[in-house]
């Protein structure tokens, strides 16, 4: 049985299933994992706005379902799919393009 917090969502890690890279970090609820499922695209649940959204339903960017794999405590999710463009709301290809500074945590 899969581990939703306290407000119902789970952390959904995704990853490109062409060749591993880690594109962003999203936050699933029951209604955007069973929508991930039936429609083989990936959706997801904003945490600041308040409801589901369909990534790439504005940019043209989606992500086409490969597998879910659940971590060993069933708390965390690993979506692999294929980008149709650039994952990140910047332009870039992943969210993860920034290097930590020392200005970030002190």
């Amino acid at each position: 049985m899969l581990q939703f917090d306290d407000r119902g969502l789970i952390p959904a890690v995704i990853q490109d299933a062409r060749n591993g890279e880690m594109l962003m970090l999203g936050y699933m609820n029951q209604e955007a994992l069973n929508l991930t499922i039936s429609s083989g695209d990936v959706w997801f649940y904003s945490r600041s706005r308040q409801v589901l959204w369909h990534k790439g339903e504005t940019s043209g960017n989606f992500l086409r379902l490969r597998s879910i794999i659940k971590d060993c405590d069933s708390d965390t999710l690993l979506v692999q799919a294929e980008p149709t463009g650039p994952v990140c709301h910047t332009g870039h290809r992943t969210c993860f393009f920034q290097q930590l500074t020392k200005e970030d945590y002190s």
